[in-house]
C-alpha cells in the first residue's frame, strides 16, 4: 500500500475460505483480489475494524466483485459507515475525528458485539480510536489484529499517542483515554503476534506493548 500513508489489511485463512480484515484504500481492491487468488481460496467474509476511510476505501468495489461475501462491522461503527457521526448518550462528548465515510453503498450483513466469533476470530471491543473500534483475536494461534487500537509504524504506541514519525492515527483518535483502557484490555490477551493497521507485525510483542501502555499513561495523565 502507499509509502507515505501505509495501510495494512489482512487475510485470515479458514478451512473453506478467507476472511479479509479491513478494505484499505479505494484502489486496493485489485491487489486484494490478486492476493486471494495466489492463496487459492475465496474471500467469504470482510470484517471492518473501524469505519475510517483508510480502512473501508475498497469496500464498495470488493462487495461488487464479491457479492456473496458477508460484511461485518461493530454495531456502533455501523452508524459511522452510513455517515452518522452523532455521539450516543453514553459516550464522551468528544468529536469523532478522522476521515469519516460519505456515500458508502455497502450495508453490513452482520453487526458485531463483544465476544462474538467469526470463524476462528473472537471479537474484542476496543473503543477509543473510534467509538466502535474492534480488534480480533485468533483463538488458534493467539494472533491479535488490532486495527488502529495500536500502531507500530516507527514504534509501538497506543492510539492517541503522538508519534512524530507517523502522526496521523493520533490526530484521528476520538478519545485517547478510552483508547488507553482498550490497549490495557488487549495486553491481557498476551498475544503471540500483533498485527495493526499501520506498521509492521510484531512477534511476541508483550514487552513493547506494556512499555507503550506505560508511556501513554504518563503522557495522557499529564495532558488532563
Amino acid at each position: 500500500m502507499p509509502r507515505l500513508f501505509p495501510v495494512n489489511c489482512y487475510f485470515i485463512e479458514e478451512e473453506n475460505g478467507l476472511t479479509l480484515i479491513d478494505a484499505a484504500l479505494p484502489y486496493s481492491a485489485k491487489s486484494i483480489i490478486a492476493a486471494a487468488k495466489d492463496i487459492g481460496k475465496p474471500i467469504t467474509r470482510i470484517i471492518i475494524t473501524h469505519a475510517h476511510n483508510d480502512h473501508i476505501g475498497a469496500l464498495d468495489t470488493l462487495k461488487e466483485l464479491l457479492p456473496e461475501s458477508q460484511v461485518y462491522i461493530s454495531s456502533r461503527d455501523a452508524l459511522l459507515l452510513e455517515g452518522n457521526s452523532i455521539l450516543l448518550q453514553n459516550e464522551k462528548n468528544v468529536p469523532i475525528r478522522g476521515g469519516l465515510p460519505k456515500n458508502i453503498a455497502t450495508k453490513p450483513d452482520v453487526l458485531l458485539e463483544e465476544g462474538d466469533c467469526v470463524g476462528s476470530l473472537e471479537v474484542i471491543a476496543t473503543p477509543g480510536h473510534t467509538p466502535g473500534s474492534i480488534s480480533l483475536f485468533d483463538t488458534r494461534n493467539r494472533s491479535l489484529i488490532a486495527g488502529d487500537a495500536l500502531i507500530t509504524r516507527g514504534k509501538l504506541v497506543v492510539s492517541g499517542m503522538m508519534n512524530p514519525l507517523f502522526p496521523f492515527p493520533a490526530l484521528a483518535t476520538w478519545d485517547k483515554c478510552t483508547a488507553l483502557e482498550s490497549a490495557k484490555k488487549l495486553s491481557d490477551y498476551k498475544p503471540n503476534l500483533l498485527a495493526v493497521g499501520h506498521g509492521k507485525m510484531l512477534e511476541q510483542p508483550q514487552k513493547l506493548l506494556d512499555r507503550a501502555i506505560a508511556q501513554a499513561e504518563i503522557k495522557f495523565l499529564q495532558s488532563k
